[in-house]
């Protein structure tokens, strides 16, 4: 394990992080989604349903989605016929809002619930036909050890499917993202979820992330084949698929 991490622009011990992290998504977790509608302006939907597409969920596929929280992925995937669904997090109260969600929808026999940490999570080798993760893997300590997992978990033939904030590459954009993420949405998050601090660091976490090709890197390390990204919104967004083989 690093000695030292990031935790936004800070340089913190990992033990350190984990524990931020978590207090993080404990004081934003119940307004969670209405401010991914409102500091995304709701494109967030469009990126969510252009990420279950391209994964083209089948009834038989044995489903997890890490970072999965508050069910958003998972309900998608179930939508699709889907029936072993597990959703991972580390933070509990993400998890508890994704369970009352799932009982409302009457849902809650297809999908499984865990509390872990996606460095080591409690499931067999070559148990999973698809990983999915979805604005998550920025705030893991160590992204590698959680690559390996992945790889570990899934069946040969398995897919991992990433959706997370990354470099901007449409020109014109850059100066007005920068200005709108790294002002407006914090005091958003002031405004609405009464936790500046939480979502300064939210937007400082996706550019200490890795590039679109430095992940597609670190995911071909990991052991997973076949490694390619889209973009969403000029780059503000990308996908990444890889197979097992």
């Amino acid at each position: 394990m690093k000695a030292v991490t990031d935790f936004g622009f800070r340089q913190v011990s990992a033990l350190e992080k984990s524990r931020r992290v978590r207090g993080v998504f404990d004081s934003v977790a119940a307004r969670y989604d209405l401010m991914n509608d409102l500091m995304s302006f709701g494109l967030h939907r469009h990126w969510k349903a252009a990420f279950v597409e391209w994964l083209r969920p089948r009834p038989y596929m044995r489903v997890l989605d890490l970072a999965g929280g508050t069910g958003d992925i998972a309900f998608r995937i179930q939508q699709s016929g889907v029936k072993q669904l597990t959703v991972a997090d580390i933070n509990q109260e993400m998890l508890s809002i994704g369970i009352e969600r799932a009982k409302k929808r009457n849902i809650s026999s297809v999908i499984q619930w865990l509390c872990t940490n996606g460095e080591n999570l409690p499931l067999p080798d070559a148990s999973l036909d698809v990983v999915t993760c979805a604005f998550g893997l920025r705030n893991m300590t160590e992204k590698k050890a959680v690559l390996s997992e992945i790889f570990r978990v899934l069946r040969p033939g398995g897919r991992f499917l990433c959706l997370e904030f990354s470099r901007v590459v449409l020109p014109g954009i850059t100066r007005i993202y920068d200005s709108y993420s790294l002002n407006v949405i914090p005091r958003l998050g002031g405004l609405v979820v009464k936790d500046e601090k939480s979502y300064q660091y939210l937007v400082e976490s996706i550019r200490t992330f890795p590039s679109q090709s430095e992940f597609a890197e670190m995911i071909l390390h990991a052991g997973l084949s076949r490694v390619e990204f889209r973009n969403l919104s000029g780059g503000i967004i990308a996908m990444h698929s890889a197979w097992k083989i």
